[in-house]
């Protein structure tokens, strides 16, 4: 096989020495024979790739191939109801609102409504003019233990970090904040000079690496989290114990990656490698969870303040209830997050089999604070593969109140989902730090373009809301919405959750399906039957 194509590369050759003859393109052939030649001997002779090896320089267009795929696949291959993580259909409706262009389709649904999983909602014959007797779509965040409640829209920019998207993606997030009137989350990865600079109201994340609050050796430092919370436009705290794309996983700041400004911004040494540790290290219980809640809260001024997780374990949620009562510390939020929530980066075991679902972590979530009769004084915030009008609806009537999306702000700023976030080569500028590729995004346009996106979900939501006959979303119900679970039956959210009545755990009424994790859960330790220890 060798023999034979040394032998092909030599009449190669001597073809194009006799081409060379004939002048300017002759030398062009001999060259690029050359060329030929030396890559069909480099193949013969490397050990990595034994396509290569068997099959000299054609064995490369089995590399071309798989570097078109996905673009192919996308543009040309995929219908509107294929791709992932988020379909043609779902993209093109964030483009569209984002541009103000018409969102309407013809023709009618593109989706198989009989087949398992299709959802819809129950309108009303009593439907009302959207505009007629409907309340603005605001809740307001902060509890009896705040002293500086915030007025949230119903849909907020999820968790996206300075680092993991570039510095004018961000202007152009928080930008759009401040037009439209709406909260955006800085991430885990602190508040940088670009999420101040629009003025937009902001949500302080704070992560297991404190970034922003942090003392050299990685524990939480007070003074600087009074610091960083200082600014007018940090409006809320939320403490992160958990992400949906990577739940009880810690991240790795590479020492290549750490900028003098991305140092100075997250509160650690330029260059180094930092690891962020998978669990927190000022607490380590429930109890220790609320009381480090409640300093965060006084540190700050009374802003509201409160967490983030994934749901895991369900008796260590069972856990954070019970703490909630026996200390009466009351965080004034907790977001949902679901396990199909996305990231810049995850091994793959986590972005596809670790965290439960948003559907069912909040309805689990809302039912354990319900049962303890908690859920008057905290307001619950979901994300999760929110895009419509008719995901912010659907989580509400689960029994959400205020919703956060992340990827459809992306794809509003320019995002088109080339799947490039991890390798810093994003084309439109949203999710790298190669300056080429960021000067490509305009913030003065693409801040808009997140405020229209907002917008007209947000009015979307107010028309849904309307044809069901209701004025406020605090009517919207499970039994509202419906799913078709196989060919011939379909069920109400009420019937797939059924919904526990306020304090039917503190009566003592613990249903079936909680009492397993009411039993084993205690305010004092997140552990259960565990032999570890904390600490």
């Amino acid at each position: 096989m060798r023999l034979l194509y040394f032998t092909g590369f030599g009449l190669l050759l001597a073809a194009a020495g006799f081409l060379f003859k004939i002048g300017f393109i002759g030398i062009w052939l001999l060259l690029i024979a050359l060329a030929v030649v030396a890559l069909g001997i480099y193949d013969l002779c490397q050990g990595k790739h034994s396509i290569c090896r068997n099959f000299p320089v054609v064995g490369h267009g089995r590399y071309l191939a798989e570097l078109l795929r996905p673009p192919i696949r996308q543009y040309y291959m995929e219908s509107d109801l294929d791709g992932a993580p988020l379909n043609r259909r779902s993209r093109s409706v964030v483009y569209q609102r984002a541009k103000g262009q018409k969102d309407t389709i013809p023709f009618g649904t593109q989706s198989d409504v009989y087949q398992p999983g299709y959802e819809w909602l129950g309108h009303s014959l009593t439907a009302i003019n959207s505009g007629d007797e409907a309340e603005e779509l605001r809740v307001t965040i902060g509890g009896s233990q705040c002293k500086q409640p915030y007025s949230s829209s119903i849909l907020n920019i999820s968790a996206m970090s300075f680092g993991s998207l570039s510095n004018r993606a961000i202007e152009a997030l928080n930008g759009g904040a401040k037009i439209g009137d709406f909260a955006h989350n800085t991430g885990e990865g602190g508040v940088s000079p670009y999420h101040l600079e629009a003025g937009g109201d902001l949500i302080w994340q704070i992560g297991t690496g404190y970034f922003g609050c942090r003392e050299k050796d990685g524990s939480f430092s007070k003074s600087a989290f009074i610091d960083t919370a200082a600014p007018e436009s940090v409006k809320m705290i939320e403490l992160k114990l958990s992400q949906g794309a990577k739940p009880g996983h810690g991240g790795i700041l590479p020492g290549k990656k750490n900028t003098p400004e991305i140092a100075e911004i997250r509160g650690v040494e330029p260059g180094t490698t930092v690891h962020s540790p998978a669990a927190h290290t000022a607490f380590d219980s429930p109890t220790g969870l609320l009381e480090f809640i409640a300093e965060l809260r006084e540190a700050c001024g009374g802003k509201p303040t409160g967490f983030k997780l994934c749901l895991g374990r369900p008796e260590e949620f069972v856990s954070i209830c019970k703490a909630i009562v026996e200390t009466r510390i009351y965080p004034d939020f907790i977001a949902v997050d679901g396990g199909e929530g996305g990231t810049g980066a995850a091994p793959p075991e986590y972005s596809n089999s670790i965290g439960t679902p948003l559907r069912d972590g909040l309805a689990f979530a809302l039912d354990c604070l319900n049962g303890f009769d908690l859920k008057k004084d905290i307001v619950v915030m979901a994300s999760g593969k929110i895009i419509t009008g008719f995901d912010v609806i659907r989580n509400i009537a689960l029994g959400a109140d205020v919703c956060q999306s992340a990827r459809a702000m992306m794809l509003a700023l320019g995002c088109i989902q080339a799947l490039e976030c991890h390798k810093n080569n994003c084309p439109t500028g949203v999710a790298t730090q190669d300056p080429n590729l960021v000067a490509g995004l305009v913030v003065a346009d693409k801040e808009k373009r997140v405020a229209q996106y907002h917008k007209e979900t947000v009015e979307a939501a107010r028309e849904i809301i309307a044809s069901m006959g209701f004025s406020a979303v605090s009517e919207l119900k499970r039994e509202h919405i419906f799913r078709r679970v196989d060919y011939t039956r379909v069920s109400s959210y009420e019937e797939i959750y059924p919904s526990m009545a306020a304090g039917d755990i503190v009566d003592g009424s613990v249903p079936a399906h909680l009492e397993k994790y009411f039993a084993s859960a205690s305010a004092n330790s997140f552990l259960v039957n565990a032999s570890r220890t904390p600490g």
